[in-house]
């Protein structure tokens, strides 16, 4: 797997880029599998503390998606724990601290950063897990178009195509531009995570 948090059109993101790999979808021809849930790879890492959501993520390369891309679109904490943990490791709401998916081994934190420790933040209620990360795929280059040679796919119905990624790092600029969203939530950066998931106040799944 291939992680890494790009620059995105009106905010800036750590540079980590690698290689993509794009799978063409066309229309009429069954699921396409733009959509669905997948959960980032970096998740599985004991001491990654979670997305930001002035920020957007790709990862390439899934084996989660048909598509091949895992898409963290402006996107608060861990997928895996909605209602995140204090630096302690303790559940901030609730009775369960955040686990490694699909294991039994705590979110232990990065241990090198003494003010957060295993702090994760919980998710913005409106932008939870499955209103932003979700399998997609790049839909238009950084120009907003899609006769430059390379494969671009065609967003279904529910989802529109959004320049989400300005800038990359060196090489790698096939990732920039456009990548298919469900409709209904664009990035507003003016109004973004008035309140967080909490499980006594606002459950989120």
């Amino acid at each position: 797997m291939m992680n890494r948090s790009l620059s995105s059109a009106g905010a800036l993101g750590i540079l980590a880029v690698a290689s993509l790999v794009m799978v063409a979808v066309f229309p009429g021809c069954g699921s396409t599998g733009i959509g669905d849930p997948c959960t980032p790879e970096q998740e599985y890492n004991t001491d990654f503390n979670g997305f930001d959501y002035k920020q957007v993520s790709v990862e390439s390369k899934s084996f989660q998606c048909q598509t091949r891309l895992c898409l963290v679109n402006h996107f608060q904490g861990r997928v895996s724990c909605a209602y995140g943990q204090d630096a302690t490791g303790a559940a901030l709401s609730g009775d369960k601290a955040c686990k490694v998916p699909g294991t039994d081994s705590n979110v232990s934190g990065n241990p090198t950063d003494k003010n957060t420790l295993a702090a994760v933040q919980p998710q913005c209620t409106d932008r939870t897990s499955d209103k932003a990360v979700y399998c997609s795929c790049r839909c238009q280059n950084v120009d907003g178009k899609t006769d430059d040679g390379a494969v671009y796919c065609a967003c279904p119905d529910g989802f529109k195509c959004n320049q989400l990624v300005a800038a990359t790092g060196i090489g790698n600029e096939g990732l920039t531009g456009g990548y298919c969203v469900k409709n209904g939530t664009a990035y507003n950066a003016s109004k973004v995570c008035d309140s967080i998931c909490d499980s006594n106040t606002h459950k989120c799944n």
